[in-house]
Order: C-alpha cells, then sequence, then structure tokens
C-alpha cells in the first residue's frame, strides 16, 4: 500500500522562492501548502503555487518531442528531434553564416537552474550575435546602470526590506508580483513590518495599484516622464544640501552640473507632479536617518528613457548615503555569485560590440533587443535571420508588434522550441523539445537568491522521477549543443567539442556544485559552514545564510557614467519637442493569479468573478471617447489594434489606460483549451517594436500612444 509523504520543494512561478511542502500519494498530489520551516518565505505562499499541480497534471502540456507535419504534430522519438534539429540549423548556418541562426530565452530560464546553465552550453556552439531574451522587454536597464556605476551587469542593488524605515516604489507593484529583481516573499507582511516599525511607504505611479492600497501615500506620474522627475529630485538635493556621507562616489560634480537645468517647475507639467509635492517627497527620502530605499521596477524600466530611470535611481540612493547600508538599497551575499559567475560567461557587461541591422542599436550584454527580431528576420543581407531557437519564450505574446513576429517566425527556414506546451509562440515551430514538469526534476534558484532581501540558499531534489525517456532542459540543450558542435564548420567547432562533452560529463548540478564551491559560503569561506550541493541536499527546508551585509561592492559609485550623460541630449530633445504629454498612453499591469503567458491554462488561476482582461481607463476619459463601462471598445496603436471589455475606474490617472500583460492566446494557434476559452486580447499587439531605450535596448512597452472608441 503506497503512504502519504511530505515533500518539500520551491514554487517556480515567481521571483520569490517561496517554500512549498507538498502531500503526495504515489503519483497524486494531495495537497500543496507553505513550508513553515523555510527560511526565507517562512510559509508564505500565494495562489500561483496552487497551480503547480494544474501544471504538473495538464492534458496539454507535452510529454515527448513532436514535429509540425502540414497543420498536425505528430510524436517522434527523442534521437530522432535532436538530430534533426542540429541538422536542420547546421544547414542554414552552413548555407548563409553563424548569424543566420537566432536564440531567444524567456523568462522562464531564470526559473530553472539547469536551463541557465544549458542555454549557456548550447549559446556558446552556435556563435551568432543574433542572441535575444526577455531581459530586454523586463530589466536590460538595470543591468546597464549597474554595469556603468558598480562595474558589473548583474550587481543591481535591492532594498533591505526587513531594516527599512522610508519605502519609495516607483512603478512597480511587489504586492502582486512578489517582488522583481527584488526577491522578498510576503511582501504584504514586510511592508507592513515597515508601518509598524514607524515608518512609511510612498507609491509613485501612472496606477493606484495594490501595493499603493497598502502604502502611505500615492502620487501619479504620467507614463514616461519618471527621469524627469528623478532629473528634479537629484537637483532638489544638491540645491538644499541635502547630498549625504556614505559610499565614495565619482563624478558628483559632472552630475551636480548636469542636473542644474532640472528644476520641480521645469517638469511639473510633463510629470503631473506639483513642485511642492516633489520638493516634499525628496525631503522626506532624505530626512530618513535609519534607512531609506528608492525601489523603480517595470513601469521604469519599459520606456525609452529606462537606463536614465535606473541610473538615477541608484545615484539618488547613494547620494543621499542609502547605498550598502542597512535599511537602502543593499547587495545579496549568495552562495552561488551570479555577478563573479556571469563575468565568467561573458555577461558582467559590454555594450556596441555590435549592432542591429534595422535601428542600429547597439548590442548590451551580449544581446540585441527583442524588439528587433521580426526586421531582423524580413530585412535580407548579411546576418539576416533565417532560423531560430526559442528555450522557454513566448515572444509573440511577450514582445513588443507580437502579431507580426508571429507572422515572421511562420515563414522561418526552421524553427524549433524548447518549451513545454504548444503556446502562440511554439505553434509556429517546425519542431517541439518538451522538458519535464518542474516537479520532475532538481531546483535551485540561483538567478533569485542573489536578489533576495535575506540570505539564504535551497536545493530542491524531483519531488518525483521523470517518466521514462524524458528529458530535461539540460538533457536537451546540452544533447543538441553536443550534435552541433560535431557538424560546425566554425574555427573554435573543436574547443566546442572539448567544452560541450565535458559539460555532458558534469551535468548541471556539478556545475552548481562548482559554482556553490567557489562562492562566498564555499570552500573560501573562513569559518561558518562551507555550502555544497549535498549539504543543502540535507537541510531539505533550506540554509539560512543571515540578513544583507555591506562592504560588498569595494569599488567607488560612477554616479555621472559617459553613456547616461550623453543619452540626456535625447531626453532634453524629446522633452522640448512634447512627445511626453498628449493622447492616451498605455500601461500594462501585473495579476496575482498569472505569471506572464505562463498560468492562463490552469483552471483555478481563472477562478472568481473579478474582471480580468479589461482595459481600465478613468472616469474623464471614458466620458470624452464616449464609452461604457463592461462594453466593448477597440484601441488603436501605430501597430494594430484589439478589441477588450473597458472597465471604467479611477484606479488609473487622466490620459492612461492599462491592459494586464499575458493574455491573448484564443488569437494564436496555442493548444491551450483552458486558455484559449479564457481569451482576452494580448497588449503586444498594441506595442511598438520601434520604440526602444537607446543604451539598453528595453522595448518601450509603458508609454504607447493608443486611441479608444466604442467598438
Amino acid at each position: 500500500m503506497v503512504s502519504e509523504r511530505i515533500a518539500h520543494t520551491t514554487c517556480p512561478f515567481c521571483e520569490a522562492l517561496c517554500g512549498l511542502a507538498i502531500t503526495v500519494k504515489g503519483p497524486e498530489i494531495i495537497s500543496i501548502r507553505g513550508d513553515r520551516d523555510d527560511p526565507l518565505s517562512k510559509g508564505h505562499i500565494c495562489p500561483k503555487a496552487t497551480a503547480l499541480e494544474d501544471v504538473h497534471t495538464d492534458p496539454d502540456r507535452l510529454r515527448g518531442p513532436v514535429k509540425r507535419v502540414g497543420s498536425d504534430w505528430v510524436e517522434i522519438g527523442w534521437d530522432e528531434a535532436l538530430q534533426m534539429s542540429a541538422d536542420r540549423l547546421g544547414a542554414v548556418q552552413r548555407t548563409h553564416g553563424f548569424p543566420a541562426v537566432a536564440m531567444y530565452l524567456g523568462n522562464p530560464v531564470a526559473h530553472k537552474y539547469s536551463a541557465a546553465l544549458g542555454a549557456q552550453v548550447l549559446g556558446d556552439v552556435m556563435h551568432t550575435p543574433n542572441r535575444y531574451s526577455a531581459s530586454t522587454v523586463d530589466q536590460a536597464p538595470h543591468m546597464f546602470a549597474a554595469w556603468q556605476m558598480f562595474g558589473n551587469a548583474l550587481r543591481m542593488p535591492i532594498p533591505d526590506l526587513d531594516r527599512c524605515r522610508h519605502l519609495v516604489v516607483l512603478g512597480a507593484n511587489p504586492v502582486v508580483s512578489n517582488g522583481s529583481i527584488m526577491t522578498a516573499p510576503d511582501i504584504k507582511g514586510r511592508l507592513k513590518g515597515i508601518q509598524d516599525r514607524g515608518g512609511s511607504i510612498v507609491v509613485i505611479d501612472p496606477r493606484h495599484s495594490e501595493t499603493a492600497a497598502v502604502a502611505d501615500r500615492h502620487h501619479a506620474i504620467r507614463p514616461g516622464t519618471d527621469p524627469l522627475m528623478l532629473l528634479a529630485w537629484v537637483h532638489v538635493l544638491f540645491a538644499e544640501g541635502l547630498v549625504r556621507d556614505g559610499v565614495t562616489m565619482t563624478g558628483v560634480e559632472e552630475l551636480r552640473a548636469l542636473v542644474e537645468p532640472w528644476t520641480p517647475e521645469q517638469v511639473a507639467d510633463s510629470t503631473g507632479l506639483a513642485p511642492d509635492t516633489l520638493r516634499a517627497l525628496v525631503r522626506a527620502h532624505a530626512a530618513e536617518t535609519e534607512g531609506a530605499a528608492l525601489y523603480a521596477r517595470l513601469g521604469a524600466c519599459t520606456q525609452q528613457f529606462g537606463t536614465l530611470a535606473a541610473w538615477l535611481v541608484y545615484a539618488i540612493s547613494a547620494l543621499t548615503g542609502n547605498l550598502d547600508r542597512p535599511g537602502g538599497l543593499m547587495w545579496t551575499t549568495p552562495a552561488f555569485d551570479l555577478a563573479e559567475i556571469g563575468t565568467a560567461w561573458g555577461m558582467g557587461g559590454s555594450w556596441g560590440r555590435w549592432r542591429s541591422r534595422v535601428g542600429d542599436v547597439p548590442e548590451f550584454n551580449g544581446e540585441l533587443p527583442a524588439a528587433a527580431m521580426a526586421d531582423e528576420m524580413t530585412t535580407p543581407g548579411e546576418r539576416q535571420i533565417r532560423a531560430l531557437i526559442t528555450v522557454a519564450g513566448n515572444p509573440t505574446l511577450s514582445t513588443p508588434n507580437g502579431r507580426r513576429l508571429r507572422a515572421e517566425t511562420d515563414g522561418l527556414d526552421f524553427f524549433v522550441a524548447v518549451d513545454p506546451w504548444i503556446s502562440a509562440t511554439s505553434a509556429q515551430a517546425n519542431l517541439i523539445l518538451p522538458p519535464v514538469s518542474h516537479l520532475e526534476t532538481d531546483h535551485y534558484g540561483f538567478a533569485f537568491h542573489a536578489f533576495a532581501v535575506r540570505n539564504t540558499a535551497k536545493y530542491d531534489g524531483p519531488v518525483f522521477p521523470p517518466p521514462d525517456g524524458a528529458l530535461d532542459d539540460w538533457d536537451i540543450l546540452v544533447g543538441l549543443a553536443e550534435r552541433i558542435a560535431k557538424q560546425s564548420g566554425h574555427p573554435k567547432a573543436r574547443a566546442d567539442r572539448l567544452r560541450t562533452a565535458a559539460a555532458k560529463k558534469l551535468g548541471a548540478r556539478g556545475l552548481l556544485e562548482l559554482g556553490l564551491r567557489a562562492g562566498p559560503h564555499g570552500l573560501r569561506r573562513p569559518f561558518g559552514p562551507r555550502l555544497s550541493v549535498k549539504k543543502l541536499e540535507r537541510s531539505e527546508h533550506g540554509v539560512d545564510l543571515g540578513e544583507l551585509q555591506t562592504g560588498r561592492l569595494g569599488k567607488p559609485v560612477a554616479v555621472a557614467p559617459e553613456p547616461m550623460r550623453q543619452d540626456l541630449s535625447r531626453l532634453e530633445a524629446s522633452f522640448a519637442d512634447g512627445d511626453l504629454t498628449g493622447r492616451l498612453r498605455l500601461i500594462g499591469r501585473r495579476q496575482l493569479r498569472g505569471c506572464n503567458s505562463w498560468l492562463h491554462n490552469s483552471e483555478r488561476m481563472l477562478r472568481g468573478k473579478q474582471r480580468r482582461c479589461t482595459l481600465m481607463m478613468h472616469p474623464d476619459d471614458a466620458a470624452e471617447a464616449g464609452v461604457v463601462d463592461g462594453k466593448p471598445v477597440r484601441v488603436s496603436s501605430r501597430v494594430g489594434s484589439v478589441e477588450v471589455p473597458v472597465e471604467v475606474t479611477d484606479e488609473v490617472m487622466p490620459g492612461v489606460v492599462s491592459l494586464p500583460h499575458g493574455w491573448g492566446h484564443g488569437d494564436t494557434d496555442a493548444q491551450l483549451a483552458v486558455a484559449r476559452k479564457a481569451g482576452g486580447v494580448s497588449i503586444n499587439d498594441l506595442t511598438d517594436e520601434t520604440a526602444v531605450d537607446r543604451l539598453s535596448g528595453n522595448a518601450a512597452l509603458s508609454e504607447v500612444v493608443v486611441d479608444v472608441a466604442p467598438a
């Protein structure tokens, strides 16, 4: 008789790393609850965790590779699938050159260490400059600013929430996201902790979000104007003598001169923030002597001047003495040091080694903007994309002008997707290679432990054994890399074969072991526990490594980097042209019962009476447009239009409309029964692929000009 057991693992659906205690009986899941003994999450979970069972048992999830034959999908074996992929990709590169194959890595890669490590192995043997990822629709501005200011693109500081006394949240909604570039389970509890300590929380956002609802104050700001407000913020710091001692800085006087013209009065009309309001914000933040943190996220990144916003957020933290300070912005000391290992991978920071053929946008950190993919597919000439590999990515729903990208991928010479589903994107592929489910492989949150509000480490073994013949992400990606390297004509092919063979022999777990041993809690640690995979494996709830520590930077902070100084002229020109005001501006929004485009095929995530995919619109704008709450409207931008029910609400400021991200499966060939039935539209059928941040290449998703009319 099979008895019940409790398996401990980690929720893979967002950055919070919530520990789970899953009661299982044989192959069945009896219950999923929070692990109270997890040192980071302490029993907290959100509704997404219960969807883990739906994902694991989803009848639409592929259990083996499939090949597209006409409009049908035919199951094939793994050897045939991997060899076919290698042969077809190799043929494209031999005929058209190595850049003719592109790679796109989706957000879920960061949630599986084996996928991230395997993608690195595969990317190395492809030798293509056409590399893309979700980073350039998400976080590239923060990475660019960290590289320029702190010397490493992956050395991004986070709010020390558990000691913070004054938190300003700009363009972020952590109550729903559970943190982003900030691993913070039970974010509501942590925010309440700030208030219980006598502190305060301020939200600056075009929408009165779920986070604004629990904050002490909310100030609306027009989309795309964050850098203007932040320039004026720095101006006030200098003008009123509010700069404080803290980290060693270079470029302070250059920054003082740069912000001299940017007064609160100068930016008031564009931002919508009254000068007195902005000055009060600056003074309150600067006056906090026990730790103040300024946290900016997706809304501040996804705009044409996102890197300027990220730079100024970090600069303000340095100028007010709140960088590398308890309660301010600090750096985690992760067991697997992502920044150090990323440098070894060539991800510590680079810029302009090559440029996109269309738009002339420089490479950043080894990638071109995801927004450029469609143009790079359609424009003839050297480096034209003729084949594509996607790994855990759904770019036709998550990158700008997804409808166009969907059409262009259908015309490629070859397209292989590493994906568990026939999704909106993989439906266009010739071949789909599905990995096992999250519960059938091991887990280490290598990316998110690096940005956690407390130092912890946790390794989880599989909850269930993988089915016979099934492959993990690592097996798929390294298996494909091995086959490609064997037939490659690249000058470095022999070295590729040796490295791939070594990686295959070592395995993903072996590479994780090396990373842990080389990290600050590994063999170099003079005292205390020296972490290894085996040691973590014996600690089923995880290991607590303590609160965030100062002294992690070790170099002066450059508060006036040259690329940012140069890019101010572009902001000045746009500001002078009046491009930042007028007409309706579209922004996105997150939802707790969803995760990008991942979880819309889960029945339990779609339960409830809440209206899900709606266009939020202010009553004044609705009246002017002649639209009525609950009725369909047509939303149009330069690139296309969608029809969606309107939700008339003062939750958004006048002049702003909001659509949630990740919907629109029903308008594609995705074979996701629940998601297709749920309907909804894709916000990225409206976003513009020509609008990008010129420094980081990040897509400007949060300030799209639209028109709204009754449908």
